[in-house]
């Protein structure tokens, strides 16, 4: 991306006023107070500032930023001149609100535009910026979509500024870096990454720092856009780095060596890279005791296999290998399906359909109604299935057990890739059986094997296998053992 042609300031307050004019014309809410100064009050100035970023208040910055230069350089009851600004901004340093000096227009419009408070002076070709951004963020308060039992309740909001100073909060050492840049196009949003230096692979930080590099100068806008940007395979159902809005799970991430990637304007913090594995942790797990934490754990996994075959698993049975199924559950099948006009196959994929339908529909609704239509919507339609005819009550419960089993995954993104996959294993199931199961399984295993996440093997620490960081995959240890031992602590490598 071209930097833009330079327009320097000039020393008449006149023809800057009609350049930014002319830049921001339209726009209602850039205000300009125009105000003089020094003997007789026979000097100008003007500030320049959007209404609807800088609070409105009675502080006056150059008042509080002159009052050394009035008391000690020029001494009470002299005369103050632009001479005496233009020496005193170009040589000293100012106690009060900090400012800096620009030359340049291009610079003033951008800075105008951050948010920034901008005094153009008449007879000096230079410009003075404030910090003076006010605007209403959201507070603090419980995760949405991390609820847990048991451990903090402190979200992320979309404040960056604030969303680092809650991690800084927690990682109190100065190996905790943060680094930042700014997206191009029209938007300039900030994009700022922080890792613990002594945690984070050096190989794995420079891949990374070359993707960000290589798409600073497109138009970002969430943490998403990151992500589908420096991911290594964009058609895989399988997502490669993980979100969180909670500060406990980025800094654990950190200390285990990943990169966290916030946005401007984002309330959500991504973790590079993401892990198959690492997405069924949640933050609870190290809050509770090991069995209990191992437990669930083992019953995400149950609820994976059985969100992603469950539907195929029923098609397989009642078309292909009836003699699999018990007699008397059998015989219940049978006559449960008497009477249904379709194929087992277009009978669980019609109510899947209507399940991601009334799933969609319960997110796209306002709160209050949302899960009320939700549910209600999933009972009378699965009734009115069953009374018409249409599908039989086995494939209720089996669609209904599947949805439920999404559920109780804690990373949404990966529940995602169920939906998805979920359609592929019905159809082979619907065409060969078993055996078509089979097949699929093993286009899905290998690409996970093939996959990978900054260049990070995406099954990694099970393929290829290391034993010594399966301390916190399948189960995790007890805790006392756990924090003697972290999972990265043997392939750490200086950042260069």
């Amino acid at each position: 991306m071209t930097n833009p042609p330079k327009t320097p300031i000039s020393e008449r307050l006149t023809e800057n006023l009609r350049y930014l004019e002319a830049i921001f014309s339209i726009s209602t809410d850039i205000m300009y107070r125009h105000w003089n100064y020094g003997p007789e009050l026979k000097y100008t100035a003007c500030s320049i500032y959007y209404g609807s970023l800088v609070q409105e208040d009675t502080e006056n910055y150059m008042k509080i930023s002159l009052q050394d230069l009035v008391t000690h350089e020029i001494g009470p009851g002299m005369d103050l001149t632009p001479l005496d600004i233009r020496t005193f901004f170009e040589h000293d340093v100012v106690s009060g609100k900090k400012a800096i000096i620009l030359n340049d227009l291009h610079n003033v419009v951008e800075e105008i535009s951050e948010g920034r408070l901008i005094i153009l002076f008449d007879q000096w070709d230079k410009a003075l910026s404030f910090k003076s951004q006010s605007v209403e963020s959201r507070q603090v308060t419980d995760p949405v979509n991390e609820s847990v039992v048991q451990g903090p309740r402190e979200s992320t909001v979309e404040n960056l500024q604030k969303n680092i100073g809650l991690l800084r909060l927690r990682l109190k050492t100065p190996k905790f870096k943060i680094e930042s840049i700014t997206a191009g196009g029209d938007t300039k949003t900030t994009v700022a990454y922080g890792y613990i230096e002594d945690k984070v692979d050096g190989e794995l930080l420079a891949e990374f720092k070359k993707r960000i590099e290589q798409i600073k100068d497109l138009e970002i806008m969430e943490t998403s856009y990151i992500e589908q940007l420096i991911e290594d395979s964009t058609y895989s159902p399988f997502p490669q780095h993980r979100y969180t809005e909670r500060t406990d799970m980025a800094v654990a991430a950190m200390m285990d060596g990943k990169i966290a990637v916030m946005v401007q304007g984002t309330g959500g913090i991504l973790l590079c890279p993401g892990l198959f594995t690492e997405f069924f942790q949640s933050s609870e797990d190290y809050y509770q005791r090991t069995l209990l934490s191992n437990l669930v754990r083992w019953l995400r996994i149950v609820a994976f296999i059985i969100a992603l075959t469950l539907p195929s698993i029923y098609i397989a049975l009642s078309t292909f290998h009836p003699e699999l199924i018990p007699t008397v559950l059998l015989l219940a099948v049978l006559n449960a399906r008497e009477g249904i006009p379709f194929p087992a196959f277009f009978e669980a994929l019609l109510m899947e359909f209507f399940f991601e339908l009334m799933r969609e529909a319960g997110v796209r609704l306002p709160r209050p109604v949302g899960s009320a239509v939700s549910i209600v919507g999933a009972l009378v339609i699965g009734d009115a299935a069953i009374s018409a005819g249409i599908a039989s009550p086995i494939v209720v419960i089996v669609v209904a057990l599947t949805g439920i089993a999404s559920f109780s995954i804690p990373q949404y993104n990966i529940a995602i890739s169920l939906r998805i996959l979920r359609f592929p294993l019905m159809l082979s199931a619907a065409m060969l059986g078993g055996f078509g199961m089979m097949i699929c399984f093993l286009f899905i295993l290998l690409h996970l094997c093939t996959l990978r996440t900054l260049g990070q093997p995406y099954l990694s620490p099970l393929a290829p296998f290391r034993l010594a960081e399966m301390r916190d995959v399948i189960v995790r240890i007890p805790l006392k053992k756990l924090l003697r031992t972290p999972r990265n602590l043997h392939k750490q490598k200086p950042v260069k």
